[in-house]
């Protein structure tokens, strides 16, 4: 298969400067990893049908195999590809495919849950996210599962004012245009600053995923505060505090008023019979 088109500042991204599995594997940001798990295992049936949707090196299709799911990847960077078959390639029950989530190379009615991750993280335009929405309709099962992933509109906001970047005159433009209109675009390629990418307001994120047709159980915050908190990195590596980290996130997880306080949210839908 040709490889999907991508914006090719999100392209180099992830293909040369970028290792997203590295990053949510380790140190504090491992939180994102635990919690979004968590919250899965919460919905998803014993043993399911699982579409990973912009699922990177596998690092999601890894757990949802040792739970015992049957796991599809698709992702549009052929790095991901290569990473997640060789890690999990050995798995009877997983297989990677190149592909864009807007045209998904999955058969109608094909599985019992989809992960719409990383499209909704960087599809800039919201037609494009809604043909997303729909392809994850088109290939989920009647009342199956539909669980988006988005970054909150504030997250640059908090990263700045936790890492000291709010100083800097260019990462407060970057700020400012997140806040007006959730488009994150990074003038500065040598600062990790990230990548191309749209910003969901939690509200926003619940009324897309209703107009795709689909029924909103909840929309979630993912980290909570604690992913701006340095110290908590510290405590991260011992394993009594880690827990109680992850269970003061999950405490506030569906308080609409702090849902957009960490840096992700997670939309939990069904399709409609």
């Amino acid at each position: 298969m040709d490889e999907p088109t991508l914006d090719p500042t999100i392209r180099d991204h992830y293909s040369d400067r970028y290792d997203e599995d590295e990053r949510i594997r380790s140190g504090i940001a491992e939180l994102e990893l635990i919690r979004t798990r968590d919250i899965l295992r919460r919905y998803l049936p014993e043993r399911a049908s699982v579409l990973d949707v912009g699922g990177a090196g596998g690092v999601h299709s890894e757990w949802l195999l040792e739970d015992g799911h049957d796991v599809t990847l698709v992702d549009p960077v052929p790095r991901h590809i290569d990473e997640a078959s060789a890690r999990l390639g050995g798995h009877e029950r997983f297989r990677a495919t190149l592909g864009d989530g807007r045209a998904l190379p999955v058969d109608d009615d094909a599985v019992d849950a989809v992960l719409v991750f990383g499209p909704l993280y960087h599809l800039i335009e919201r037609s494009d996210r809604m043909r997303a929405w729909s392809e994850a309709r088109r290939v989920c099962r009647r009342g199956g599962l539909i669980f988006g992933a988005a970054i909150s509109r504030f997250a640059s906001l908090f990263s700045g004012m936790a890492g000291g970047m709010i100083f800097d005159d260019q990462f407060r433009q970057v700020v400012e245009q997140d806040l007006r209109d959730g488009r994150h675009e990074n003038p500065r390629p040598d600062r990790d600053w990230f990548t191309t990418a749209y910003f969901h307001h939690p509200d926003e994120l619940r009324e897309e995923a209703s107009d795709a047709g689909v029924e909103v159980d909840a929309v979630l915050g993912v980290e909570g505060i604690a992913a701006w908190i340095p110290r908590l990195e510290r405590s991260w590596s011992d394993p009594v505090q880690r827990d109680i980290i992850v269970e003061a996130a999950a405490w506030i997880e569906a308080e609409a008023s702090l849902s957009g306080l960490g840096p992700h949210l997670l939309v939990v839908c069904r399709n409609p019979t």
